[in-house]
């Protein structure tokens, strides 16, 4: 079995009976050892301390106190984030119970990096034992921004940050931590270089096309299945469509918030003038495997997902709003 996604530090984790990601000390303290974290040579001894004792016992207790004493602002903003993300983990019994109380609170205070830095590891648990390098590309979207490549009528998605592109959004893999630089030309993956994928899985340095009615996009549609059934036990198929023509839009989802924004104007019956339209990538019918889920304004109506750019090409998906925004009676952690 290929392995992939090394980065993400799920070597370093344990797996509960349910199939959960359980933290570990080892995973802790690679967060301790980002370079923003290790002390300068002026760092104060309440910064130095810290540090030591957190690498000897990555669970230790921390007042904030401790925290406030630090004299480099810098740092103690570092410390406290960090920390923060520590005592989220810490709090559940798998990552995934983290993620999910995270997302359900409706105020994530952590930066993307660490948000996203929980998506990849606990999708590299959702597709263990995943063969299909096109399915594992797509689900790369789930927590690294793309950009939009154009060749000719094909639309190609590569990493914003390997083609060089501004990404708001820190890089977020440990590799990357840890100071990785990338230095690469972006490869689109077909068919005749797709096993190039698993020594490269880590670089994100293949391009992705979500042309309709291609294999991206149903390898897009892939990953939002195994998604929903990891985190909510949820067992749902999703199609990809090449037009929303006369569609009944009962129930909609904006993957990114471009998506989300275009989805409230067609709800509203607005009509979207050319440039807007040129800006959804994807879309997505998603059917419930038991209907006994789903809220009865909805009943047996299709859930139309909507995948968009920004202005700027950029594509910065949402994972999260798949988990709480399907109409769901009970959304319940599946592990």
């Amino acid at each position: 079995m290929n392995d992939f996604w090394i980065s993400c530090g799920h070597h370093l984790l344990d797996r509960d009976d349910g199939g959960g990601l359980v933290v570990t000390d080892e995973f802790l303290k690679a967060y301790f050892a980002r370079p923003e974290l290790m002390p300068p040579e002026d760092a104060c001894p309440v910064e130095r301390r810290l540090h030591r004792e957190l690498l000897a016992n990555p669970r230790r207790p921390v007042e904030a106190s401790e925290v406030a004493d630090i004299a480099d602002a810098d740092a103690r903003e570092n410390w406290q984030f960090v920390l923060a993300f520590r005592d989220l983990l810490l709090k559940h019994a798998t990552l995934e119970a983290a993620y999910l109380s995270l997302i359900r609170s409706g105020s994530v205070h952590l930066p993307p990096l660490f948000v996203n830095q929980l998506v990849h590891v606990i999708l590299r648990n959702a597709l263990d034992a995943c063969e299909d390098p096109f399915m594992l590309r797509a689900a790369e979207l789930f927590f690294r921004t793309q950009r939009l490549m154009l060749h000719e009528s094909a639309v190609l998605l590569g990493d914003a940050e390997v083609i060089g592109g501004v990404n708001p959004t820190p890089v977020l893999s440990l590799m990357s931590m840890l100071g990785a630089v990338h230095d690469v030309e972006v490869e689109v993956l077909e068919e005749d270089n797709a096993e190039h994928y698993w020594h490269r899985s880590d670089q994100f340095d293949m391009g992705l096309d979500l042309t309709a009615g291609r294999r991206g996009q149903a390898a897009l549609a892939g990953v939002i299945t195994r998604w929903l059934a990891h985190l909510l036990g949820v067992e749902v198929s999703v199609e990809p469509l090449s037009e929303l023509r006369d569609a009944k839009l009962t129930w909609y989802v904006g993957l990114d918030p471009d998506a989300t924004a275009i989805g409230d104007r067609l709800w509203h019956g607005e009509e979207l003038d050319e440039e807007t339209r040129g800006r959804v990538l994807g879309l997505y019918r998603l059917t419930f495997a038991d209907p006994a889920l789903v809220l009865d304004e909805v009943g047996l109506e299709p859930v139309y997902l909507i995948m968009a750019m920004s202005s700027q090409k950029l594509v910065r998906l949402k994972p999260q709003n798949l988990l709480t925004g399907l109409p769901i009676r009970h959304l319940e952690a599946a592990t």
